[in-house]
């Protein structure tokens, strides 16, 4: 790879690194703006659900999930330092699929399958909320927005340095590196910093932390060993478990005093 490419893939990754937050907010994509936005598709989403026949709101599952996110919201609230108040709301879809996320803003969504599939206890229930909590706490969306739009910006500049001379391929490599150097690696510390948060506001809520390392291990039955870590979003199984009990000595210190 010529002298000129690397520097284009370095610039990539160097600014790509930086301001991330702040340039999500200059496109616009401030936290009152995508608040309203997950708001919205939110509410589309329930309607075109209950529509369907696929919204739950009368079964066990849906009870649990919905006083496992009572019971974690003080906490949650607690920790909201995005300057904008959330507005909870719960939304169980009735689905196999093994799924979960809270969107900007604090919308709540669990999929019945994530919870009947692996069998979770409600501990377990606490460890996935707690970790889609902490993305939305931590306004990963908007970081994610901002770290596109920068890397965006450093690959086009980059592909005018390199200019014709490296041809069709060293733009190729540019699209490759902006992609495995800069994106992945940066969806995977998200990942790992919402492992953490998890970690913690689940123990802040009462529940035992090490129930996120047994949610793990249940998916990493029903998933296998997770393939290689390197070019997926997020860490690996084995990875996150691993990591997770580094970090519980810390969690279960904040439970053991909340007892």
């Amino acid at each position: 790879m010529n002298n000129k490419l690397i520097l284009s893939l370095g610039l990539a990754t160097v600014v790509s690194m930086t301001g991330c937050t702040t340039i999500a907010d200059m496109a616009g994509a401030d936290s009152a703006t995508l608040n309203a936005s997950a708001a919205t598709s939110f509410t589309k989403m329930k309607q075109d659900a209950q529509q369907k026949g696929q919204l739950d709101t009368t079964s066990s599952t849906y009870r649990r999930i919905n006083a496992v996110l009572s019971r974690m919201q003080p906490y949650a609230d607690q920790a909201n330092q995005t300057g904008q108040a959330f507005q909870w709301q719960l939304a169980v879809l009735k689905s196999d699929e093994v799924n979960a996320y809270v969107a900007p803003g604090g919308k709540v969504v669990f999929y019945t399958g994530i919870v009947n599939k692996l069998n979770l206890t409600d501990a377990e229930i606490a460890a996935v909320m707690g970790h889609e909590m902490t993305h939305a706490l931590e306004e990963h969306s908007k970081n994610k927005l901002g770290a596109q739009a920068l890397t965006n910006l450093a690959v086009s500049v980059g592909k005018s340095y390199v200019g014709d001379a490296a041809g069709g391929l060293g733009s190729a490599a540019l699209d490759l590196g902006s992609q495995v150097g800069v994106g992945l690696p940066y969806s995977r510390s998200l990942e790992s910093r919402a492992d953490y948060g998890g970690l913690m506001l689940m123990a802040k809520a009462g529940y035992n932390p090490q129930a996120a390392l047994t949610l793990w291990e249940k998916m990493n039955k029903l998933e296998g060993a997770g393939g290689p870590a390197f070019l997926s979003t997020h860490p690996s199984n084995s990875q996150r478990i691993d990591a997770m009990r580094r970090n519980l000595p810390a969690a279960m210190a904040i439970y053991n005093s909340r007892r």
